[in-house]
């Protein structure tokens, strides 16, 4: 349950800073409170999981899914470039989440 919750805490890291985009600084209201709400929720799911789950393994995991999420949705959404060598990298980031996973139990 604990790799569940710190999956869900990833999703909503990856909404919050996708937000921040869209916040425009957090100047647009609507955005803002979007963003603040899915930081919150992310924080505390993460803090949830740590119950079970070793802080340095979490943390790395939950801020994996983030950057490989946000950079992903910056790419799709937002126009980023797509290119060999940063998917490449970001591939790398996916490795070391799913390898975490695994030599910590979460299979």
């Amino acid at each position: 349950m604990s790799w569940l919750l710190l999956f869900v805490a990833g999703l909503f890291e990856i909404a919050w800073a996708i937000g921040l985009h869209y916040s425009d600084g957090l100047s647009r209201p609507v955005p803002t409170v979007g963003t603040a709400v899915a930081l919150l929720l992310s924080m505390v799911l993460l803090a949830r999981a740590v119950r079970d789950l070793p802080i340095g393994t979490a943390y790395a995991v939950w801020t994996g899914i983030g950057a490989v999420g946000t950079a992903t949705l910056g790419i799709v959404l937002l126009d980023e470039p797509a290119t060999l060598a940063r998917l490449a990298f970001l591939s790398l980031i996916v490795v070391g989440i799913v390898g975490l996973n695994l030599v910590s139990g979460g299979h």
